[in-house]
């Protein structure tokens, strides 16, 4: 099975199921012109997120790695009136290109997007009695998934959904001992997944328009 396969398959199952949409549209066009890497989900794990969210009801989102507010938009549109969703970013840049994406998707209003590195602002949230939240998506720097993990049990609640995506990394999940400290991050976050006893959870590979990775499902337990 080919790599041009599995990209004609997610565009054939995009284009079925997930409508073409002006504004998530313009925010990839926008986020390309403006330079920022081109590693957002795709259309239909998008739409996966989004489903997710109205799944379990979620009026409070944290999302962690905001990029060019693509994942953000699929998130947001989620959210029922006075819902609210917080995305964590490193880079101003990318911040700044991913309010204005967002305020084109008429979403500005239940948005809000905090700049620094996340195991900074995480414990600022926490302090300032952000939480619990519903929803965490974990996209960011892998290295740093084992601490996104402690800080989003923190801010969690018994019904909260984690997802963390790009948990496969090509197949370099297995290797014990992988050069990659991204790789290495991942392999300690799932550890940490399966040893904490308020979590449930499963992983699943995916391939498509986004090469082979994967993510990882968790519900916080009572």
């Amino acid at each position: 099975m080919s790599e041009q396969t599995w990209d004609a398959v997610d565009d054939y199952l995009s284009e079925l199921l997930v409508p073409a949409d002006p504004a998530l549209a313009a925010a990839l066009a926008d986020s390309r012109a403006a330079g920022l890497p081109e590693i957002a989900v795709a259309p239909n794990q998008g739409r996966l997120l989004e489903l997710l969210a109205r799944m379990c009801g979620a009026r409070r989102i944290l999302e962690i790695g905001t990029l060019g507010g693509y994942s953000t938009i699929w998130l947001a549109r989620a959210l029922p009136d006075g819902g609210r969703l917080t995305s964590l970013e490193y880079e101003p840049r990318h911040a700044e290109v991913a309010r204005a994406n967002i305020a084109r998707a008429g979403l500005a209003d239940r948005v809000e997007i905090v700049v620094g590195a996340a195991l900074d602002t995480l414990p600022e949230l926490a302090a300032g009695g952000a939480g619990p939240f519903d929803l965490i998506f974990i996209d960011a720097d892998k290295d740093n998934y084992p601490g996104y993990l402690d800080w989003s049990l923190r801010l969690s609640r018994p019904g909260t959904v984690l997802v963390a995506d790009n948990v496969v990394r090509n197949g370099g999940v297995i290797e014990p001992d992988h050069a990659d400290p991204r790789v290495r991050g991942v392999r300690e976050f799932l550890a940490r997944v399966a040893a904490e006893p308020r979590l449930s959870a499963t992983a699943l590979q995916t391939v498509g328009t986004k090469g082979y990775d994967g993510f990882a499902i968790a519900l916080v337990e009572a």
